[in-house]
């Protein structure tokens, strides 16, 4: 019997990576050196070399040859089991990784997208990314822009006035309409809309102070020198929303975060004559952020159907 080895007891790890394995498994696969060098494109002497590289490593010898048949040591036959799982861990991995089916996918938004726009698109979306998890981070729109630029979030959903800035790309999604909306027994539910005049006196109910679209519906009733009355701040839409059907005021909104109560008839809504200022949801994400194919896929379902509600 002749050892095929090339452990020579030296101390000291060798140098070792997936490669190694791999040919190991080739010649394990052949019983042969020169077939494996042959199928795996390389020179004899580098497969040689490879598997002395793994015999000093684990300090053991691989093959042995009886005659002119080569076969595996004890040993060997341990390492052909590590080997295989290595092997099939690799591939898998690149299979995975490559396709970018797991991981976790962090989009910031603001609490009305999160709530009434947003759930629909991610059922369908888990549905072909299941091993995706999906993080909804919570924040107003100047927040939710911070933690893209710092790359905290991968993207970002915003309601607001078409977003310019140098660092994010900002895909417009569609326009949001906005609509005042009512107790059912308040004046305006007899009107087809709101000028902004008859909004005078009136006792507002308003999301937080850095919310995009009472900002600007304070500085427009300011800017037309309009008296009100801010009855309620609010940080959340439900509490907004049932506030307004005890009749405890009237809130600027958008008409996606109350179909179902009008549905119901529990509330009315009238539109508010805003020409020169629209609001539009818009997907947001950093202009050097690497998109995968994840990524890629929810913003097509978000722009598949862009018409506002």
């Amino acid at each position: 019997m002749t050892t095929i080895g090339f452990f020579d007891g030296s101390k000291g790890a060798a140098s070792l990576d997936i490669q190694h394995f791999l040919t190991f498994r080739e010649v394990a696969k052949w019983q042969n050196f020169t077939k494996a060098a042959e199928n795996l494109g390389y020179a004899q002497s580098s497969v040689t070399t490879q598997i002395q590289k793994l015999e000093q490593e684990y300090g053991v010898i691989l093959f042995e040859r009886f005659g002119r048949k080569m076969r595996l040591t004890q040993s060997g036959e341990q390492m052909l089991l590590y080997a295989n799982q290595i092997a099939d861990l690799f591939q898998e991995s690149k299979a995975v990784i490559g396709r970018q089916e797991c991981g976790t996918l962090c989009i910031s938004t603001i609490e009305t997208m999160a709530a009434f726009y947003l759930p629909k698109y991610l059922h369908r979306f888990r549905q072909v990314f299941p091993h995706i998890q999906v993080m909804l981070e919570p924040a107003q729109e100047e927040r939710v822009k911070q933690s893209i630029r710092e790359g905290e979030a991968d993207m970002g959903i915003l309601l607001d006035v078409p977003l310019s800035d140098p660092e994010l790309t900002s895909i417009i999604i569609r326009k949001e309409e906005m609509v005042v909306v009512a107790n059912k027994s308040h004046p305006f539910a007899l009107l087809e809309k709101v000028e902004w005049k008859q909004l005078s006196g009136e006792s507002f109910i308003m999301t937080e102070q850095d919310c995009t679209y009472r900002g600007a519906l304070e500085r427009e009733l300011k800017t037309r020198q309009i008296p009100y009355r801010l009855a309620f701040e609010l940080g959340s839409m439900e509490a907004i929303k049932q506030c307004v059907y005890y009749g405890l005021g009237i809130a600027l909104i958008p008409k996606i975060t109350i179909l179902s109560e009008l549905e119901k008839e529990m509330l009315c809504t009238v539109p508010l004559c805003m020409e020169d200022l629209s609001f539009y949801t818009q997907l947001v994400y950093h202009k050097r952020k690497y998109m995968t194919p994840s990524m890629n896929y929810l913003i097509e379902l978000l722009t598949e159907s862009p018409q506002a509600v």
